[in-house]
């Protein structure tokens, strides 16, 4: 079991990472796509967002402070997804679809960083 903890961790620490890097590598379009659903000073959002994301993916990865990352995350994810992806918002079919798929998709997320905070802490192969 540990072995699969550490292969799902690294999954989601990977996938946690990739949006970091998006967020900061990309951060002119990410910031034009903030600013289009209006955030307020959309790129110090997009840039404190990427942080956030880099921070919570490298503690879910190597497992150093598990639960600050998890925190970190949530902290993240509920806001954005209410901002973000708001389909309930939407007339268009296509972008409320693409918004609804977003939208669960975050929901699913922050459900299983709810779950990892069941597991007993330091998590297994951890720094």
């Amino acid at each position: 079991m540990e072995t699969i903890f550490l292969i799902g961790r690294i999954l989601f620490g990977l996938y946690v990472l990739h949006n970091a890097y998006g967020h900061l590598a990309h951060h002119k379009a990410t910031t034009g796509y903030a600013h289009s659903k209006g955030v307020p000073m959309a790129g110090f959002a997009v840039a404190l967002t990427g942080v956030m994301l880099l921070i919570g993916g490298l503690s879910i990865l190597l497992g150093y402070l598990p639960l600050f990352g998890i925190i970190i995350l949530v902290a993240f994810l509920v806001p954005v997804t209410f901002i973000m992806h708001a389909f309930w918002k939407i007339q268009d079919p296509m972008q409320k679809m693409g918004e609804t798929i977003n939208f669960w998709k975050n929901m699913a997320l922050v459900g299983a960083l709810l779950m990892m905070t069941a597991i007993a802490q330091p998590w297994p192969m951890s720094l």
